[in-house]
């Protein structure tokens, strides 16, 4: 099984999300636009709750800024389309035999409503979060369950650290896509992780 992460990695919206992001940190918590972004991206892979709750533990303010995040970035997220590389890839996987499907933190309903969109790109499960049941140890829990295969037969592929240290963490093997952090900062917390720069590269990653 090919296990794709969603936002930065099949569509870019991880810009918008991080300027959107950025500019309710520096509203709601006074926190400076550029450092905002910044630690947006490095919690990046996570809901962003709970992003918020790593930057500001505890705060009352985080059940607000997030509900405004959520209802703010579906603009963005509707506006973007998966792209001939993404289309392309996903099909030769397919035939190749192999299982394809997205790992989301976005909410079920949104990827959904993505994917529904796109009769042309078609995947054998997709998972985005609901209630005790989001990306990482629970959704492939969810795959080895359903498809009787094993950590050792899984991938996934995802743009930030906190989705190589989910994969790696279920034992499960990572790629890492290159736009959000690039190759140094995949390489210096987890050497050795094979990185693309477009999905294209994921065949011979495989061969």
């Amino acid at each position: 099984a090919v296990i794709f992460d969603f936002d930065g990695t099949l569509v870019d919206t991880m810009g918008g999300f991080a300027d959107l992001a950025a500019d309710i940190m520096h509203r709601r918590f006074g926190t400076e636009a550029r450092v905002a972004r910044r630690r947006y991206l490095e919690t990046s892979g996570l809901p962003f709750r709970q992003q918020l709750e790593i930057m500001y533990p505890n705060d009352s303010r985080n059940d607000d800024a997030s509900a405004e995040f959520e209802a703010a970035k579906q603009e963005s997220f509707f506006s973007e389309t998966f792209g001939e590389d993404v289309k392309s890839t996903i099909e030769q996987l397919r035939e190749r035999g192999y299982l394809v499907m997205v790992s989301s933190n976005n909410r079920q309903e949104l990827v959904d409503r993505f994917v529904a969109r796109e009769p042309d790109v078609k995947f054998h499960e997709v998972l985005g979060a609901r209630a005790n049941f989001f990306k990482g140890q629970d959704h492939f829990n969810y795959i080895r369950e359903k498809f009787g295969i094993g950590e050792d037969e899984m991938v996934f592929v995802g743009d930030s650290l906190k989705d190589a240290e989910r994969a790696l963490s279920s034992h499960v093997r990572f790629v890492g896509k290159l736009g959000t952090f690039g190759r140094t900062d995949f390489e210096s917390q987890f050497p050795g992780v094979p990185t693309i720069s477009s999905l294209s590269e994921l065949t011979k990653v495989f061969q």
